[in-house]
């Protein structure tokens, strides 16, 4: 990756705007594949304060791809309990699980520094030559047409003053990860649906010189004080700043109606809030303190002829779900394997309308989930809580304190289809022998389109043109047996034997993004339903095809 200051125009296939993760992931899975990127970022620095601290197994997996193993990497960490909300008496009124393993191969939850991820993220984009970082520049006009997009951007104002140089890129595509104010979308007219849902709070990150959670054994790892008087979160941070540091920590208060919120972040009053907790200056540093408003919306549409949003540009969820960097990891890879289809001549611009028909729905899901969780705690009213208490202690029981499950989501109407079991849904990940080694699936066998077949060949189960076309794609068969027989990849564990029997299939068709495009029992049923995904792709014909 290179750093640029001149004036000269850009050419490239993607211009991005926004160099935070969802951006700089874009950029590097379009950079793998040969693209020439152009990733603008409005700050000359980077911004080395935490922001998001937690991410799920989905994002788990698509970081491994990256060779960042979540199990055992210095800016990751991880706690096997569950996630616990609890009166002010302390009695649990909700549990979610984050204990458990995924069915997608991973740990359901993890936690992680901000900072030192984006750092990683640099590092492998700093290493292809195809991208091109412009760092201090804004956009300040756009305009789109049949063959591409066209971006003047003009040095940050902020930074050095209003009459800074200017200068023009333009791209086949333009992908806008630029943040809940994104001047993208607002460009590209979109508006957004707003569920009204606004609260703020004080977000308080602290190194401590001390293990917390081994000095407080009685309190869970990752918590929410459902308190009237001071609604409070208490979470991991992600690793310490060395090795040899302990964890960060996490403290997000309430504002209560009718306080100051920027009085309220003042130093001396954030260590009031922390001493009942005994995080003191003279045993803890303050890292950042910072008031944010959370708020539950979603643009109305991601992508607009050749531009698309992504993250805090298309939506924005309360964090009581620990989804809102999560979905936008998940944009970056949705748009990453279209935006390489379409450029490398397989697909045709259709193939982004599905971006925005899946990934809306699937964001909607967690926003509406992390709502309902905001609405359990942002109550400041005693004899409201008291109420709201009666009911969920009961409801708990009466489930037996079994925790609410999080990892299972489905995408909107898109490149999958819904005839068939699971699709739609994030892919089952097992341990499996193959190429020499034992690993997951994705590690040992490797990811793209992948046509999975149980006990059988499922590529010779396609009809002819069938396999030109995942061909085309650059799509593989795989025949996975149980240990003992002669295929290439050995199911060790079970995982795919018992997961395909649930659902009464021999063969899975799976996406690069890890979803499930369709499942099948039969060779008639397959290619019924492998006609009906690439339908759905916007395949175009090859030059053979058009030939003929």
């Amino acid at each position: 990756m290179t750093e640029s200051s001149g004036t000269q125009a850009v050419s490239c296939d993607v211009t991005i705007v926004g160099a935070g993760p969802v951006g700089t992931l874009l950029a590097i899975l379009l950079g793998q594949r040969g693209k020439k990127v152009t990733l603008v970022e409005r700050w000359t620095t980077h911004y080395e304060l935490p922001r998001a601290v937690t991410y799920d197994h989905e994002i788990a997996r698509i970081l491994a791809t990256l060779g960042m193993n979540s199990e055992d990497d210095p800016s990751i960490s991880y706690h096997d309990e569950l996630y616990y909300w609890q009166n002010a008496d302390r009695e649990n009124i909700q549990i979610v699980d984050w204990q458990s393993q995924s069915a997608s191969g991973w740990r359901v939850r993890y936690w992680f520094n901000q900072p030192m991820m984006e750092n990683r993220f640099l590092d492998i984009a700093g290493k292809m030559d195809n991208i091109t970082l412009l760092r201090g520049w804004v956009g300040e006009t756009m305009e789109q047409d049949d063959e591409g997009v066209t971006l003047t951007i003009r040095r940050n104002p902020e930074e050095v003053g209003p009459d800074g140089e200017t200068r023009v890129i333009r791209s086949k595509f333009l992908a806008g990860t630029d943040g809940a104010n994104s001047f993208v979308r607002e460009s590209l007219g979109i508006e957004n649906e707003d569920k009204g849902y606004f609260f703020d709070w004080l977000i308080l990150d602290m190194i401590p010189d001390f293990d917390y959670c081994a000095s407080r054994p009685d309190e869970p790892a990752q918590w929410q004080l459902c308190d009237p008087k001071r609604p409070t979160t208490v979470v991991p941070g992600g690793p310490g700043p060395t090795p040899d540091s302990f964890p960060r920590r996490r403290w997000e208060y309430m504002v209560l109606p009718g306080e100051d919120a920027a009085e309220l972040a003042q130093p001396e009053n954030a260590w009031k809030l922390l001493e009942p907790w005994g995080v003191t200056p003279e045993n803890s540093e303050l890292e950042r303190a910072a008031v944010y408003r959370f708020q539950a919306r979603w643009a109305k549409q991601w992508n607009k002829g050749r531009c698309v949003i992504g993250g805090d540009a298309a939506h924005l969820m309360p964090p009581f779900a620990g989804e809102g960097m999560c979905a936008g990891v998940r944009d970056a890879v949705a748009v990453g394997w279209r935006l390489n289809a379409i450029l490398e001549g397989k697909a045709g611009l259709g193939l982004l309308d599905s971006y925005t028909t899946e990934r809306v729905e699937h964001a909607k899901h967690y926003i509406n989930f992390s709502q309902d969780l905001g609405k359990i705690i942002c109550i400041a009213d005693d004899d409201e809580a008291a109420k709201r208490d009666d009911v969920m202690k009961k409801e708990l029981a009466e489930r037996n304190f079994t925790p609410v499950p999080t990892d299972i989501c489905h995408l909107g109407e898109g490149v999958w289809c819904d005839a068939s079991a699971h699709a739609g849904e994030l892919s089952v990940q097992g341990v499996v022998e193959a190429n020499g080694k034992r690993d997951r699936f994705d590690q040992a066998v490797g990811q793209g389109w992948v046509l999975v077949g149980y006990e059988t060949d499922p590529v010779s189960a396609l009809s002819e043109e069938q396999r030109a076309q995942l061909a085309q794609i650059e799509g593989f068969g795989t025949q996975i047996c149980a240990p003992g027989g002669s295929c290439d990849v050995i199911d060790v564990e079970g995982t795919y034997k018992n997961w395909l029997t649930d659902i009464d299939a021999k063969y899975v068709l799976i996406r690069p993004d890890f979803y499930v495009a369709l499942t099948a029992k039969t060779p008639q049923e397959l290619q019924s339903r492998f006609d009906k995904v690439m339908a759905a792709y916007d395949l175009l014909p090859t030059p053979e095809m058009a030939a003929e």
